[in-house]
């Protein structure tokens, strides 16, 4: 049957206002959205801010937990003449802040209308309970609460990092995420977790009469959303250890960073000097403070400072040079006060020779290493000087060097470990040699190393030829890490080699002063500690002091690396420091015949031998 131009036509308004009407039903009956739109003027929302998820230390103990504070609203519109000094009183304010403050909002009444605004921001719990008890007093006044950051122990204020309110460029980068008066944190840990530790906002709605005044809760409350709390972390790091090296660092300029070999769980990371916690509390109030301070406290040394690493460097050459059979452990060099070149000489310190590989380990034998790094670089397998030294660049990079180990600590930098590209722009293709580079031999030259770095090939050692990435986060109920950190990375080095370096290691420290061994102030009766010392070149003053250590020497439980600016010979600051904070894990207290040392640790100065800018 055809359709007549009438019939299509009632056809198509009976479809269409079949559609409006479902549109309608939908609107009215089933979507509540259109609703709570259409109230929305006569609609207040009270915002409930989450409590952020606690930070713990691998043993339970709390680093960041939450204590309640108040932010001041006031609505504007609902002011009435009030008592400007003595709401300045309860408040424990100038009463020109409240003046200035009501000026402002005069000024901006249309825009504000009949919103609430924040006057005063994370009032103590015990001021704002002065003013609950008379806020009858003060219309339009009220508190909301909100939890801010307290930190029960002094440990940790660089790896934690801070909360502070949200800027506009933050908001910029996270649109959907954050309004203006939230806050997330900026650095550390609470940067690093920030989706996890935040939680969700909460609101309650009200509704206001035809006098704009609060009258009821919207739908009696059905539609509020309740805040969803942060989830709590579980951290690697041992709180009183963590207290312990920032004792033995303080008025020292450097960083200690202790792994456990078996997981690449961070024990301790400290950066000297660091943010004291306290301040983390008001980070605002003291950020200009810190922000100015010439040493730099906010700049985390362990992660971010590429050092060169000195002799401890030793160690991945002599590794290479066992892998590559340019050296047996049974080969003797030579060493007349260094290394000679044409009528260049690379000094070293007075020892035995000739000596055998562990020897030059035990005693950090400079020319050893000289001789070895030429015998690779001039290893006529590779045919040419160029291919040599990037086959040496990558096997010191399978150890982690010279790129970012992939922490789940942010702000990680790679380092520099550099190759034929690198010489060649210097120097020219074909313009230079072996003798050219030497210095890579002992951990100097363009080598750039974090103490991070330098930590995990102590942990590399210590397994005998595999680390795991190092991280912060533990596993946990609430938080999983990634499977990454499970995974074990081997170098290229074969693992039969370690032990070599091993013994050498146990060596320099077990040999007892007066063997030649450069670490003998590290011995700890009992616990087999294995070290490597360093002294890093500095032309800026006086030499940094390096060291290396795990313990015990089987099944090792703790790795360390301490790195002192300006403390001199390895064995004067950073190895006393290094095995003191061993000692100190593996025994829980420090043996009475080095009380000595740890005082004279903790009591050190040697803040004006570092060079600073503005000081």
């Amino acid at each position: 049957m055809k359709l007549n131009r009438k019939n299509k036509l009632l056809i198509g308004l009976g479809t269409t206002a079949l559609i409006l009407i479902s549109k309608l039903f939908v609107i009215q009956i089933i979507d509540d959205k259109y609703k709570l739109d259409a109230e929305n003027n006569s609609m207040v929302y009270s915002i409930i801010y989450p409590t952020r998820g606690i930070i713990h230390d691998r043993n339970g103990k709390i680093l960041v937990g939450n204590k309640v504070a108040y932010d001041l609203l006031v609505t504007p519109r609902e002011v009435e003449e009030f008592d400007t000094l003595g709401l300045a009183k309860v408040l424990d304010v100038s009463p020109d802040v409240i003046r200035d403050k009501m000026a402002e909002y005069r000024k901006n009444r249309r825009r504000i209308g009949w919103q609430s605004v924040v006057m005063l921001k994370q009032i103590p719990q015990e001021t704002y309970m002065k003013f609950a008890e008379v806020a009858y007093r003060f219309p339009g006044f009220r508190g909301q609460a909100r939890s801010i950051r307290e930190y029960p122990y002094n440990a940790g204020g660089n790896l934690l990092g801070y909360v502070s309110e949200v800027d506009a460029r933050y908001l910029k980068n996270h649109p959907d995420e954050y309004k203006s008066g939230d806050y997330a944190g900026m650095t550390g840990i609470e940067a690093a977790r920030e989706r996890e530790l935040r939680g969700e906002k909460g609101y309650t709605i009200w509704l206001r009469n035809s006098k704009n005044r609060i009258e009821s809760r919207y739908r009696d409350g059905e539609m509020d959303k309740e805040a969803i709390p942060g989830k709590d972390i579980t951290t690697t790091i041992d709180a009183e250890l963590q207290h312990y090296g920032q004792m033995l660092m303080q008025n020292k300029v450097g960083s200690l960073v202790a792994i456990e070999p078996s997981t690449g769980e961070i024990l301790t990371m400290v950066s000297s000097p660091g943010i004291d916690v306290e301040m983390l509390a008001d980070i605002g109030q003291h950020y200009g403070e810190i922000s100015s301070n010439p040493y730099k406290p906010m700049f985390n040394r362990a992660v971010q400072a590429p050092y060169p690493p000195g002799s401890v460097f030793k160690l991945v050459n002599g590794l290479i040079g066992l892998e590559e059979g340019v050296v047996t452990p049974q080969t003797h060099y030579p060493c007349s006060m260094g290394y000679k070149f044409g009528k260049n000489k690379l000094g070293c310190h007075a020892h035995k020779s000739p000596l055998s590989f562990e020897e030059s380990i035990m005693m950090s034998c400079n020319a050893y290493y000289c001789y070895i790094l030429r015998d690779l670089l001039e290893n006529g397998k590779y045919g040419t000087i160029g291919v040599a030294m990037d086959k040496w660049q990558e096997y010191v990079k399978s150890f982690g060097f010279g790129q970012k180990l992939g922490s789940d600590f942010p702000s990680e930098l790679g380092g520099f470990i550099p190759g034929s590209g690198y010489y060649n722009k210097v120097y020219g293709k074909g313009g230079w040699k072996a003798t050219t580079v030497i210095s890579l031999s002992i951990g100097q030259g363009e080598i750039g190393t974090t103490p991070l770095h330098m930590a995990n090939l102590c942990a590399t050692i210590a397994n005998r030829g595999f680390y795991y990435i190092p991280h912060i986060i533990k596993d946990s109920e609430n938080v999983m890490i990634e499977d990454k950190y499970k995974e074990r990375h081997y170098t290229m080095v074969d693992t039969t080699h370690f032990p070599k370096v091993v013994g050498g290691m146990y060596r320099a420290v077990n040999s007892g002063f007066g063997s030649g061994g450069t670490a003998s102030i590290a011995a700890v009766k009992g616990l087999e500690i294995c070290g490597k010392t360093g002294t890093a070149q500095n032309p800026h003053g006086s030499d940094h002091s390096v060291f290396i250590c795990f313990a015990p020497k089987d099944n090792p439980k703790i790795a360390v690396a301490a790195y002192v600016e300006n403390g001199g010979f390895g064995a004067t600051y950073a190895a006393p420091i290094a095995s003191l904070l061993t000692e100190m894990y593996l025994n829980k207290e420090i043996s009475e015949e080095r009380k000595y040392l740890e005082e004279r640790m903790m009591q050190s100065n040697l803040m004006d031998r570092v060079r600073v800018r503005n000081r």
